[in-house]
């Protein structure tokens, strides 16, 4: 139950601060994730394989150029 003199507008008030501080934080966490994704993609190595590959499908080799 909640009290019988409960002010919402001095309530919204108080909490402004805080519930603003919480969307900052998460859009910088936002941001931040973005930024490792992207790290992670631009330093990422291009697959590697052996000079010889046998084509799955025919059985066939191929060679790598």
């Amino acid at each position: 139950m909640s009290p019988p003199d409960t002010d919402i507008e001095r309530q919204t008030r108080r909490h402004r601060p805080a519930l603003t501080g919480i969307g900052t934080a998460g859009a910088v966490a936002a941001l931040l994730l973005a930024g490792l994704l992207v790290y992670i993609t631009m330093s990422a190595d291009a697959p590697e394989g052996a000079e010889t590959q046998i084509d799955g499908r025919t059985g066939a080799v191929t060679y790598a150029d």
